[in-house]
């Protein structure tokens, strides 16, 4: 019997080929109808045979797009429709957005297979895409996800690539970021003084392996932003990007430019291959332990047992990759401290003293992002996702949380990001850096309006950091008196523990959740700096249960730049001749005066990591947030739990005793234990 439904699939399903990949199955169903995409996902209309509907609707489910992800599905029957065909139709706007946004995909196989097939008219076009892979969030203005939403609407489909994207049976069928050298976008070779050199597109490839060899640094601006690239076998060239980029010792992300070179010289686990090859892509952090080949690792990663990994994503890095003989550098292309640029204009502006060329084009990048960066843990292969950008941003892909508020969650300080919930759906934008820095800040300012606009719904609660110092907050105050919003300070380190409670599900436990919260700096509800605390959670309440012992908190934001004054802090009479060697003798008077009057106290953990990194002569002065932490665990490869012994036991306060720590640790250390097993005993 002939019937017609009406199916809704929310989820990851614009611009990811869902719409055409229903059009061929439908065909092959025997079915007519629509599918177009909507403010909620993928909408379709089917009419015929019930059993075909049933079928088309389990194959569907059971195999969608390969980048989609399928949240929900709802499908009922309709009064019955005549189609006389299947159609893919044009979206219709009719309400706000509820559906998840399409973060950036890799080059897929397919398409960087184009890119060297000589007699293939896409041979050497760095822009290639197709459904399943290529820019999307870096160029979205607004959704539903279609051409004229995006930036690459610029650029008209010459008569070849229209054809493709009208042949169901083309995998750029229905592809909104279809282009190809005729009729797309351009790319040009220019000096720091502004010369533009003219090459073939085969020339300019082999012309930039040629000066990437000669020791030249390179802007290239990919399609999510300017990456800085050189050769990363050269400890000079590397050493000049560094005091250039004013980076002194935070390490260099490093591209290979194929997964078997770097298999030959590091040691990789199925996850971390798997991740390498993802639609992500990001950045891998990777154990240089048996590393086996010429990159210049001191200059890379300054004292670090760790490189951070990556292989070619985009068709512009994969060109590159094909003329290359060794990895190089790719990080972020901007100054240290200041947002990714990917603007042409200003990346010469900003850029000419740091990069001897330049690659541009003219593809406009409307959420410009930094690479993603995860790493395993050793012992379980656990993911950690430290930088959550290019791959991941702007979606989170948890439970539907149906509500009637619109939240804005304004986050930190430092690692500064968004969280909106304007309807179904958690977003997170891109990773966007420290407050402190002016261009920043406006970035994070504009990306909080573009949410805003791009949801069409503000907000009824902005939640904000207690801390009132932080450039966050006080947007968040603003905000607030802006849409008439309820303003909500939230602790720093509960907001920790209850992003954990909801990562998990855990927020309807019927049982108590002990949460363990340990971090650099927040401000605490007593109004000292918290970082070392554990708390309780249940029936929707959050207590703090104990914490670290405070110690004095001196010279403000200075002090978790210098390591040593963490030691200065926790120090006693023994420690006096060690401290002589980090301070000079009018420093350690001014400071143990500041001492001897200090009313601000803390339970830091990170400080602590920080004493021990400077009494164990491993790091005094930080010049990235974390260094001397990261320093430490550089020690922590194999070790035996049964040799290990703790430096305090239980002591009936109901506090971590952290000066008895402190002490006990420094004690072992002069009597000669070696810093592996001091610092496998402290972690």
């Amino acid at each position: 019997m002939v019937r017609t439904y009406k199916v809704v699939i929310t989820g990851r399903v614009q611009g990811v080929g869902f719409r055409p990949h229903v059009y061929v199955l439908a065909k092959q169903f025997h079915l007519t109808g629509t599918v177009s995409n909507n403010e909620e996902g993928v909408i379709i209309y089917i009419t015929g045979e019930e059993n075909n509907i049933r079928s088309f609707i389990s194959e569907l489910i059971s195999h969608p797009p390969r980048v989609s992800r399928i949240n929900a599905y709802h499908a009922e029957e309709v009064p019955l429709k005549q189609f006389e065909t299947f159609e893919i139709i044009p979206s219709q706007k009719g309400s706000t957005l509820n559906l998840q946004l399409t973060p950036d995909f890799a080059l897929c196989p397919d398409c960087a297979k184009e890119l060297t097939e000589q007699a293939n008219r896409r041979y050497y076009y760095p822009f290639t895409t197709c459904v399943n892979c290529g820019p999307r969030w870096a160029i979205t203005n607004t959704f539903p996800f279609e051409r004229d939403h995006t930036s690459i609407v610029e650029f008209t489909m010459c008569e070849a690539c229209e054809k493709e994207y009208t042949d169901p049976l083309d995998r750029r069928f229905h592809s909104q970021t279809n282009s190809c050298a005729e009729c797309g976008i351009t790319i040009q070779l220019m000096t720091n003084q502004g010369v533009i050199e003219e090459h073939s597109e085969t020339e300019l490839y082999s012309r930039i392996a040629a000066l990437l060899n000669e020791g030249n640094i390179i802007a290239v601006k990919n399609t999510s932003g300017y990456l800085l690239c050189c050769d990363a076998t050269n400890p000079e060239v590397v050493q000049k990007l560094r005091e250039r980029k004013n980076r002194p010792t935070k390490p260099f992300a490093i591209l290979y430019p194929k997964v078997a070179m770097l298999e030959n010289e590091v040691r990789l686990t199925p996850k971390q291959r798997q991740t390498l090859a993802s639609t992500e892509r990001p950045v891998v952090i990777i154990s240089k332990g048996h590393y086996k080949g010429n990159l210049a690792l001191q200059e890379l990663a300054p004292g670090l047992n760790q490189l951070g990994i990556m292989v070619p994503y985009t068709g512009i890095l994969a060109l590159m990759a094909e003329a290359l003989t060794m990895p190089i550098v790719a990080t972020s292309g901007n100054l240290h401290g200041s947002p990714i640029i990917s603007d042409s204009k200003e990346a010469f502006e900003t850029l000419r003293n740091v990069a001897d060329y330049f690659i541009h084009h003219n593809l406009h990048v409307s959420n410009p992002q930094d690479d993603s960066v995860v790493k395993y843990s050793s012992k379980f292969e656990q993911e950690v996702i430290f930088r959550r950008s290019r791959g991941y941003a702007p979606n989170y892909f948890g439970k539907e949380h149906a509500r009637d508020e619109k939240i804005l969650a304004m986050g930190g300080h430092l690692k500064s990001a968004l969280g909106f919930l304007p309807n179904d759906y958690v977003y997170l934008s891109q990773y966007l850096g420290n407050l402190d820095n002016y261009d920043v800040y406006q970035r994070f300012e504009a990306t909080a309006d573009k949410f805003i606009a791009l949801f069409e719904q503000q907000p009824d609660n902005v939640l904000i950091d207690a801390h009132p110092g932080y450039n966050s907050t006080q947007l968040g105050l603003e905000l607030g008196r802006k849409y008439n919003a309820e303003v909500i300070k939230i602790q720093h380190h509960k907001a920790h523990f209850a992003s954990v409670l909801g990562e998990h599900e855990l927020f309807e436990a019927d049982r108590p959740v002990l949460g363990v919260i340990w971090d650099g700096t927040g401000y605490g509800e007593d109004k000292h700096i918290w970082g070392g605390e554990f708390f309780g959670y249940q029936a929707n309440r959050i207590e703090r249960i104990t914490h670290f012992e405070y110690f004095d908190w001196l010279a403000g934001d200075k002090m978790a730049q210098e390591p040593r004054l963490s030691f200065l802090s926790l120090s006693d009479e023994q420690m006096e001749k060690a401290l002589a060697k980090k301070f000079t003798q009018e420093e350690l008077a001014i400071y143990k005066a500041l001492r001897e009057k200090n009313r601000l106290q803390t339970s830091s953990v990170g400080r602590l990591f920080d004493a021990v990194a400077s009494v164990l002569n491993l790091y005094d002065f930080n010049t990235y947030e974390g260094e001397a932490a990261i320093l430490l665990e550089n020690y922590i490869g194999d070790y035996d739990l049964a040799r290990c012994y703790p430096y305090i036991k239980e002591n009936g306060t109901g506090t971590i005793p952290t000066r008895r720590l402190f002490s006990n640790l420094y004690q072992d250390y002069r009597k000669g234990t070696n810093k592996e097993l001091v610092i496998c005993n402290f972690l």
